[in-house]
């Protein structure tokens, strides 16, 4: 291992600017939407339909993505206007995106999916059928067999020439909108959508560089002062002078998601949508109380989950009989963090297993599972992140498959990204720091904020915070020479006092508003 580098401020500058090749795009660089295979068609089609009448039905997903898609979609139709009805599933009696049980409640001439279809194969043969029109939009990884549906727009497509493949849901369906505003020469400005699009490239964990990085970062800026109900209460809820892609990840995107994963996403959608702060602030509060009952559900859950972990395998498969199937993709993160390999997590019900799976590195999960499809009912996802289904009785098949694919993978694609950048001196731990880290923001995917280690610091003070006394407060003096301490706050963790009374950690330097007063703020990584 490489020995841990002592940084100063201007050794970190010029380490987070070897992060970025390229000059900051600006908007008006963002490709051209027609680059995007079938667009340019796709929307004609949809146009001619607005200019004939006809009915149209879109079809989501009950993500962060899926919901921030159809809600792009459903305000710019509004817009027009025109009558747009807009569907998303229920995760727990439709299943995932277009499906024949979603069909059989729909009476239209088109339909376009976002965030989903690019598996919908029974789907689009039905819609075939019925006479129902179908153009796909969708950024999953497609297989060797695709819909047959009108047109299908997704980047992943092998003959796709856009130059930015790794866009969300919601981006495929900005960009298509972009396309239908200009065959109907409408005056939508396109840039009103940035604030949910923002939430949606950073929830679904895209990549934060490129076209991503300026879309966030305006996206961000429009939240703190778009006119957009679920902008004003997002920005109220949230109480800060700069809003982070941090805080849209750990604040913000659970609580649009719990709506999905625990109830109905309709939830979510109607906050998105919603014409008035009253409203908007009535589905934000029915958000925060699902996202509690999430925090509960998943806690118990996860417990349940490490101890069904075998310590050998190189991607952890774990299974659980009634477990909360809205929760499984949570827990799957959580045994990635824990231990530092892939996890795939599968709630059976009725011999039927459906569940949910991470990746860590540079492992591409979705390759791991579609190399043992033969054992599955269904899967589809990307690179970090997927779905799949399977019998129950094949579980234990699939787990020895997948791990014998595992063991064919380059050992050090299992590294975890998130290694330490440096070690500070906490004399250099200031305002000053703060406002150089905040010049790299947005921070996330392939921009991950910088991680520092600590060493054999010794502990001070410990104190236990939260409601249930579940985070630790802990004061540290870096060097027992020093008089400066350094506070780190670790959440989820009860940390009791060390024997030798030191600490090993790795932290993030985070910037705390509270009652308008900031201060920077140690948050504790891992404890080695």
């Amino acid at each position: 291992m490489k020995p841990i580098p002592t940084l100063n401020k201007q050794e970190l500058f010029a380490l987070l600017s070897q992060r970025f090749s390229d000059e900051e795009k600006k908007l008006s660089q963002i490709p051209n939407p027609a680059l995007l295979l079938h667009a340019p068609q796709a929307a004609k089609k949809i146009a001619e339909a607005i200019r004939t009448n006809k009915k149209i039905t879109l079809v989501g997903d009950y993500d962060v993505d899926g919901v921030s898609s159809t809600a792009i979609m459903v305000d710019f139709f509004r817009q027009i206007p025109y009558p747009l009805e807009a569907i998303i599933p229920n995760r727990f009696r439709d299943g995932y995106g277009v499906s024949p049980t979603v069909l059989e409640r729909v009476d239209a001439d088109l339909i376009i999916t976002v965030d989903n279809g690019i598996s919908a194969i029974e789907a689009a043969k039905i819609c075939k059928e019925r006479g129902i029109e179908l153009i796909i939009t969708d950024h999953h990884t497609p297989s060797k067999i695709l819909p047959d549906a009108l047109f299908i727009v997704d980047p992943k497509l092998d003959d796709c020439d856009y130059p930015f493949k790794e866009i969300c849901g919601a981006q495929v369906a900005w960009l298509l909108l972009a396309l239908v505003k200009k065959e109907l020469a409408l005056a939508i400005d396109m840039r009103q959508f940035l604030d949910i699009l923002a939430i949606a490239i950073i929830a679904d964990i895209m990549p934060l560089i490129d076209i991503n990085r300026t879309l966030v970062k305006e996206g961000l800026k429009l939240i703190s002062n778009s006119s957009r109900p679920s902008s004003i209460i997002i920005r109220d809820f949230l109480n800060k002078s700069t809003i982070t892609s941090e805080d849209i990840a750990f604040q913000i995107a659970p609580r649009i998601n719990s709506a999905g994963r625990l109830e109905d996403a309709s939830i979510a959608l109607e906050f998105f949508t919603a014409q008035d702060t009253n409203s908007a602030y009535k589905q934000f509060e029915l958000l925060g109380k699902l996202n509690d009952l999430r925090k509960e559900t998943e806690a118990e859950t996860t417990k349940k989950a490490v101890l069904e972990v075998n310590e050998d395998d190189l991607v952890t498969v774990v299974s659980g009989e009634g477990w909360h199937e809205g929760v499984v993709g949570i827990i799957a993160s959580r045994l990635v963090d824990k231990f530092g390999r892939p996890a795939i997590v599968l709630s059976v019900e009725n011999g039927v297993a459906k569940g949910s799976a991470r990746s860590i590195g540079d492992v591409s999960i979705y390759e791991l599972i579609k190399e043992n499809e033969h054992l599955l009912t269904k899967f589809g996802g990307h690179k970090m992140a997927a779905g799949l289904g399977l019998k129950a009785e094949n579980i234990t098949a699939f787990r020895e498959a997948i791990n014998k694919s595992a063991k064919r993978v380059d050992p050090k694609d299992f590294i975890p990204k998130e290694s330490v950048s440096g070690i500070l001196n906490a004399e250099d731990i200031d305002y000053e720091l703060l406002s150089l880290l905040e010049s790299f923001e947005p921070y996330g995917e392939a921009n991950l904020r910088p991680s520092f280690l600590l060493e054999n610091a010794e502990v001070v003070n410990i104190k236990l915070m939260g409601a249930d006394k579940s985070h630790s407060r802990i004061e540290v003096r870096q060097f027992s020479h020093q008089r400066k301490t350094l506070e780190i706050i670790a959440f989820r963790t009860v940390f009791e006092m060390p024997e030798d009374r030191k600490i090993t950690c790795s932290y993030k330097v985070a910037k705390n508003e509270f009652n308008g007063k900031v201060s920077v703020q140690l948050l504790c990584d891992k404890i080695y």
